[in-house]
């Protein structure tokens, strides 16, 4: 029975989901007889601060953290400010309701806010859980007609989580405040990341350089090419007289070698190398070995939300965040499946898409036997969600969607993932060549080269997984050697001498911070984007490109951290903590006595023994209690300081760091600030040397002719700037607060050589350049973080230089905004071939570069490369020929969006109709209910 029919007999429902724009999608495929609305997130939490604490509870000991500790931990729980009017608004809507269903998202969380929306409006009527896992119109009707209870175990588990965070959060981060910095926040999570970042930086702080040498010779058969095969190629020196050549990874950290002396591995420097480069010129080379091994690679699993958030940085540069708001919108549009899931696991409806839309766009070739089937490797994975995939029983071809920018690009990535899921394997063979020669002064050299080649491409025709590392190969790469045989003579036509240098640990990006976390087991996946989010908001770390460095402040914090509460930054204890906390979720563990071993310690008697809270490894530990109680062992300045050496330290201070010189005696000297995005293994002793003899202070350059008051040039946290004194008794706060003039000097400037007139110059910005003939409005020329710019209005242009803030013209201005405007993309680059025009649609066709590889266009329609194609002999025959099957293989014509978009509009506007009869037939009744409610309010009277 479809919902619309049950509706005729079963009266009005209420249906709460999170968000707006997933109750309009909804609200869409349910009908009339449905009311759908947002909670928008959750409706409450415990209290952020005193002034939302409830007045009878003020006075409470445990107020403040909002949980009551000596009574089960029992939580205070307050409608959030922003939320009053919406709670309002779902109770009148309740009211005139037969039914209610929590239709919000089958995970903890989205268990937990159903929870709390059925304690808060204490419903009169039947209450249904409603789930999905997508929203599609067969997958919202389904879960209308097969509703269940709430899950009261994943409501306690989350509860569990949430409290456990408030006590470690609300305990921990005001012993920051006190010993670091006001305003500092601590987290089972965030602390825990953030110490890896620290960590890695402190492997690069330590970290010394060792050079190697080694050769690189090409070799040549002396036949011609074969086919697609070379008859030449280049391999490595890998032994010199049976003596391994040291590479990069046989040193270590310290830029020793890691053979601890025994002379197993041959260094090479730079001389030696060459002498060996001289002795083999003119050498006879021949064939040592041949070894070949088949090749087989399987496809990748689909998305889950880690994966998906490691490849969208890998391959699109979005962030964990991006990429979830993004996904987010996806879902909640009906383009894909739930996106906080640890699942790989596809439903048969979803293999059967795949598997058909393989068959469609490459053929039955590429269709295994039987479907593939994932299982997930990730400990405690909640099974019920399906992985990320395109939602419903058929698939949309990226083109077929009608999305655009980044949501187009997300929805491209995981359809080409989940279909590849459903791919044979890439097979072929990887071969490894030796070759050796002696050289003239008789030493033995052996080199060796290694080539893969892909017979059968499989599931890389369809989706390639990127790698962090930049010098990796991608699995779609192949490198062909010659055919040769052991003994084949070869001649080297050249020998090269190669110098090289061993490299720090890579800092951490988003990507790799992710994959870390997961195998440490440390969090849950869906909370990673907004672990990420808060360190690099709170200042811990910051983005240089997308490597995540981490300040010193961020030293300071983990430093205090590791050395008085070392537990609760252990790799190990967090990831218990996490098995717990998963135990507590799947009722093999109870909650309050957990709660109470970890905040009053196992020796406390409120806490029982070890096994009763959950754990029976029988560990005497303390608790988060006692840990935070005696703060009186923590030296502040001691946490906050480092030494650089040379008698300079680094210490970070309220407003930043700073160096500061110390002498024999302890007095501190000169101090300067540090630049606040310096990474803190660049801070030398040199460099801290430089910034200590910089002029320190400010420097008094004169007075203004026109104010008479005093300027001066300071070296400031973000760069050296110019700003004005303002005179004794000048209110700096409050309504009638007067701010001095400042200004940054220009990179050309010092405040060595800066002068008065310099400074009023720069005073005086900005400067208004004249006013817009066209539409009166005013331009001017500014000098901003980002270097120097024009603005009219809300529209800014960059300027290429600081001197033409004070130099360029109207005329000029108008020009530069009579260009078109780049919004931080490149101009299109052009063509690297031009193929003729097009015998099908008549349009010209040209080779251009895209974001995965070279492609064919006549403009409409794109083809990229094959692997045997090349751009430099491909002929016009071929592109039209790649663009004819991309053609075949459809739907991507712009009369396809065209009537998409028309079948689009024509829904809406139905949907808009029945809206508008559902909303008259809601009046009508509340019309009718009114009406009844005074006829029997009128009898009883009488």
């Amino acid at each position: 029975m479809s919902p619309t029919s049950k509706t005729t007999h079963g009266g009005r429902r209420l249906v709460i989901v999170e968000s707006p724009a997933k109750a309009k999608t909804i609200k869409g495929y349910l009908g009339p007889g449905y009311v759908v609305e947002a909670s928008v997130g959750h409706i409450r939490d415990l209290p952020n601060g005193a002034a939302e604490v409830p007045a009878k509870y003020k006075g409470e000991p445990w107020a403040r953290l909002g949980v009551n500790v000596d009574h089960d931990f029992e939580p205070l729980y307050v409608v959030n400010s922003d939320k009053k009017d919406q709670v309002k608004k779902l109770k009148q809507l309740l009211a005139e309701s037969d039914e209610l269903y929590l239709a919000t998202d089958e995970d903890r969380e989205g268990e937990a806010i159903a929870w709390h929306l059925q304690e808060v409006l204490k419903p009169k009527v039947p209450v249904r859980r409603m789930v999905f896992n997508e929203i599609t119109k067969d997958a919202i009707r389904a879960a209308v007609s097969n509703t269940r209870e709430l899950n009261q175990r994943l409501v306690d588990a989350q509860e569990t989580r949430r409290i456990l965070d408030r006590l470690y959060g609300y305990e921990v981060s005001p012993v920051l405040w006190k010993k670091v910095m006001p305003r500092l926040s601590a987290g089972r999570v965030q602390s825990v990341a953030t110490r890896l970042v620290v960590e890695r930086e402190r492997e690069r702080i330590a970290f010394r350089t060792a050079e190697y040498w080694d050769l690189t010779g090409t070799f040549s058969t002396g036949r011609g090419t074969a086919g697609a095969d070379p008859s030449s190629f280049a391999a490595r020196l890998t032994a010199v007289d049976g003596r391994r050549v040291a590479q990069g990874r046989d040193f270590g950290p310290d830029g020793r070698l890691k053979d601890g002396g025994r002379g197993q591995t041959l260094h090479l420097d730079e001389a030696a190398a060459r002498a060996l480069a001289a002795a083999l010129e003119g050498a006879d080379f021949a064939v040592r070995s041949v070894e070949s091994k088949p090749y087989r690679r399987s496809p990748y699993a689909p998305f889950r939300t880690t994966t998906l958030q490691q490849e969208a940085s890998r391959k699109l540069g979005f962030s964990a965040k991006v990429t979830m708001q993004v996904a987010q919108k996806l879902y909640e549009n009906g383009f894909i499946t739930y996106m906080r899931t640890d699942s790989t696991t596809l439903s048969d409806t979803a293999v059967a898409a795949a598997r058909a839309q393989v068959a469609q766009l490459y053929g039955a070739d590429y269709l295994p036997d039987r479907p593939r089937v994932y299982a997930s490797k990730v400990k405690n994975a909640q099974e019920a969600h399906e992985a990320i995939r395109p939602s419903g029983d058929r698939f949309r071809t990226p083109a077929e969607t009608g999305l655009t920018g980044d949501q187009f690009k997300l929805y491209e990535l995981i359809w080409k993932r989940t279909v590849a899921s459903q791919m044979k394997d890439a097979t072929g063979k990887s071969v490894t060549v030796k070759v050796g020669g002696r050289g003239a002064d008789g030493r033995d050299a052996e080199f060796s080269a290694s080539g893969k080649i892909i017979d059968f491409h499989g599931f890389l025709k369809a989706y390639v997984e990127s790698v962090d590392d930049p010098g990796a190969d991608l699995d779609d790469r192949e490198r062909r050697l010659p055919q040769v045989a052991e003994g084949d003579p070869l001649s080297a036509t050249e020998i090269s001498v190669d110098g090289h240098a061993t490299k720090p640990p890579a800092r951490y990006t988003e990507a790799t911070l992710v994959k870390e976390l997961e195998e440490r087991e440390i969090g849950r996946p869906s909370t990673y984007a907004s672990i990420i989010s808060t360190i690099l908001d709170r200042g811990y770390v910051f983005k240089k490109g997308t490597a995540l460095v981490p300040s010193f402040l961020s030293f300071a914090v983990v430093g205090l951290l590791e050395k008085h509460f070392g537990r609760l930054v252990d790799y190990d204890f967090t990831a218990k903590m996490e098995d717990d906390l998963d135990r507590i979720a799947a009722g093999e563990a109870e909650a309050v006595p957990w709660l109470r071993r970890f905040y009053f310690g196992t020796d406390d008697p409120r806490s029982g023994d070890a096994a009763a809270a959950g754990n029976g490894d029988g560990d005497h530990l303390g608790g988060l209690k006692d840990l935070v109680s005696d703060l009186g062992a923590i030296d502040a300045r001691g946490v906050s300081s480092f030494p650089v050496g040379d008698g300079i330290v680094l210490r970070v201070g309220r407003y930043g760091p700073y160096v500061e010189e110390v002498g024999s005696d302890g007095e501190p000297g000169r101090r300067a600030d540090v630049p606040g995005d310096l990474p803190p293994d660049e801070l030398t002793v040199e460099y801290a040397k430089e910034l200590l003899a910089k002029p320190s202070g400010e420097v008094e350059l004169g007075a203004d002719p026109e104010t008479g008051r005093t300027i001066v040039a300071k070296a400031g946290r973000y760069g050296p700037y110019v700003t004005e004194v303002l005179p004794e008794g000048t209110p700096k706060t409050g309504k009638n607060a007067v701010k001095p003039r400042t200004a940054s000097l220009f990179k050309s400037m010092s405040l060595e050589t800066v002068t008065l007139d310099e400074a009023l110059k720069l005073l005086s910005l900005p400067r208004v350049v004249g006013a817009d003939p066209q539409t009166g409005e005013e331009i001017t020329a500014q000098n901003g973080r980002y270097g120097p710019y024009l603005k009219k209005g809300a529209d800014s242009r960059s300027l290429q230089s600081e001197d033409q803030i004070f130099t360029i013209t109207l005329d000029e201005a108008l020009a530069v905004y009579a260009q078109p405007k780049q919004r931080g993309r490149a101009a299109a680059k052009p063509p690297l071939k031009e193929l003729g025009t097009d015998p099908v649609s008549g349009r010209p066709v040209v080779v251009k570069d895209g974001r995965f590889g070279p492609y064919v266009t006549d403009g409409e329609t794109n083809a990229t490369l094959r692997r045997d194609d090349d751009v430099e002999t491909i002929t016009p025959e071929r592109g039209y020929e790649l663009l004819a099957e991309k053609r075949a293989k459809g739907p991507a014509k712009k009369t396809a969006k065209k009537a998409a978009a028309k079948k689009t509009a024509a829904k809406k506007t139905a949907a808009k109709a029945t809206a508008k009869t559902a909303a008259k037939k809601t009046a009508a009744k509340t019309a009718a209910k009114k009406t009844a409610a005074k006829t029997t309010a009128r009898k009883t009277a009488e």
